[in-house]
């Protein structure tokens, strides 16, 4: 019987909390070594590594991280999910995202529908819908062939999907899966909506408007906003657009739209990106190939973490030493740092995905936790951050563990020699250099220019950001995630958080709705 306990009932913390340093950081000038780095790494799905060699972990440390996973039945929790048990104890449902990827476990089911046969029937149907309209068989309402594909959704209808466009941009163009350009509409703040239209000849364009609910506020604010511009420009919008919504939603089988497709209660929108949510705008922007790919690294790296040897286990050996760092060290702050401006919105996903999912103070059961849980996550790309925010992570008072991405070729492969190597060298170096900086530091009797080294970072690299990869990638941080929130009994699979504020919003719209600003914020006091 699985038992969920908070984490500091737990021997394998009482371990930990012995082994801490107490004050002291990380000896990195003595223990990172070649060695090191040629034993502190462990393969990952989609071609990609990741390597630990700069966490401020050694051998006594990593051997009570496996004492805590095995303490806290990590895989045995990971295979009740995966199972079709009750995960999201606050709404009560499953947790289903990765079965939209590949079966692992039992065949689930709910009110007698195979759940994994239901994933598999949405994906093939949006698939054979993005080759329709690649065929022409789908036109626009003046009988125009579709060229771009806009995305009307916010959070999770958005974060993930931008992320995922963006990082497949210039490998699909260099490689002919480019099939339509792409474009997202989130903020429901008007600019936002009307600097995409601008840019667009709306009647080549097909919209995708993603709300599970079908209720989502600035979603269906933006699809009014939409719908009033195509028929202003004298197009009939259920000509082009389609909805990613439930089977129980008002946007479900309504002839508002050109067609449908279905996810469900067991898919939450930070982990949607490989359902239809993420596979419709994918599909027509790259083909269904491309997001087929996607899904097989995702289940790829899915399978990796069933593995219970942690040094075997990318994903869950990145949560147990961030549990590591967390809870003992005391870090509250991860910083995301790709190397790759392919990956320059993935940090604001991994953003929504981690601090969504463990920014939680209760356990699963409702319980005051005594002890953190999840970190602020930030990030941005290499080299771009390194002129921007590097200068707090190398001499700040407060130590940032980080996560580097890295790859050894560029995706378009379009390339220039400047003083002896090309720029993707120099991004490559600079990867390198900044790693050993922070864990190495610098003495210097001007203490001004001294870096005092001890910053732990892990590094996940390949030879190519390419969708198998990217898919990989992905489920890493969602299995890394998961696996903290078992860690620390969390349900890292509701988000409660983000709902008081959609209250009182509308509570200030019935009462305030054409007032100022300050007007309205004085109004909000007094309900």
């Amino acid at each position: 019987m699985v038992q969920f306990v908070n984490l500091d009932a737990t021997e394998a913390y009482k371990k930990l909390l012995a082994l801490a340093p107490h004050g002291k950081t990380f000896n990195f000038k003595k223990e990172l070594q070649a060695e090191r780095v040629r034993s502190y790494h462990v393969p990952m799905a989609g071609g990609l590594t990741y390597s630990y060699a700069a966490k401020s972990v050694d051998e006594s440390i990593l051997r009570v991280l496996q004492e805590l996973a095995d303490e806290q039945d990590l895989i045995a929790k990971y295979n009740l999910l995966l199972d079709g048990e009750v995960m999201n104890t606050g709404e009560k449902r499953k947790v289903l995202h990765h079965l939209v990827r590949g079966q692992l476990g039992k065949p689930v089911l709910h009110d007698g529908k195979d759940l994994g046969a239901f994933y598999a029937q949405e994906l093939k149907r949006f698939c054979e819908f993005a080759d329709k309209v690649h065929g022409g068989h789908y036109r626009g309402s003046k009988g125009a062939a579709f060229d771009t594909v806009v995305q009307i959704g916010i959070g999770g209808s958005d974060l993930g999907p931008r992320a995922l466009y963006l990082a497949l941009e210039n490998w699909a163009d260099r490689n002919g899966r480019r099939k339509m350009k792409a474009a997202f509409i989130s903020n429901v703040d008007p600019d936002d909506g009307a600097q995409v239209l601008s840019g667009l000849n709306l009647e080549r364009t097909l919209f995708v408007l993603v709300s599970k609910s079908g209720v989502t506020q600035e979603t269906l604010a933006n699809e009014l906003f939409v719908k009033a511009h195509l028929r202003a420009a004298g197009l009939d919008p259920a000509r082009h657009m389609v909805a990613v919504t439930s089977e129980t939603s008002p946007l479900a089988h309504n002839s508002d739209y050109l067609d449908s497709f279905y996810i469900d209660d067991f898919i939450g929108g930070r982990y949607s990106s490989t359902s239809a949510v993420g596979g419709v705008i994918l599909s027509l922007a790259f083909g269904p190939e491309t997001f087929k790919e996607i899904l097989k690294g995702a289940h790829e790296a899915d399978k990796t973490a069933l593995e219970r040897d942690i040094r075997k286990n990318p994903a869950l050996l990145d949560a147990l030493i961030g549990v590591w760092e967390r809870n003992v060290l005391g870090y509250p702050t991860t910083a995301i740092l790709p190397y790759s401006q392919a990956l320059s919105r993935f940090p604001a996903h991994l953003q929504q995905l981690d601090m969504e999912s463990n920014g939680k103070r209760v356990n699963r059961f409702g319980e005051v936790l005594h002890y953190a849980t999840g970190p602020v996550v930030f990030g941005e790309p290499g080299t771009n951050g390194q002129h921007s925010f590097y200068q707090l992570l190398h001499q700040g008072t407060d130590i940032v563990p980080l996560q580097f991405i890295g790859f050894q070729e560029s995706q378009r492969k379009d390339d220039v020699e400047v003083d002896g190597s090309t720029s993707q060298t120099k991004l490559k170096a600079n990867l390198i250099a900044q790693i050993v900086a922070f864990a190495k530091g610098k003495d210097d009797s001007n203490k001004n220019k001294e870096f005092p080294g001890g910053r732990p970072s892990s590094l996940i690299y390949g030879s190519s950001l390419t969708p198998e990869a990217l898919g990989a990638l992905l489920a890493h941080f969602e299995n890394k995630v998961m696996f903290q929130g078992f860690v620390w009994n969390l349900n890292s699979f509701d988000q409660e958080g983000v709902q008081l504020g959609k209250v009182l919003t509308k509570q200030v719209l019935a009462k305030n709705s054409g007032d100022s600003a300050l007007e309205a914020y004085a109004e909000l006091l007094s309900i």
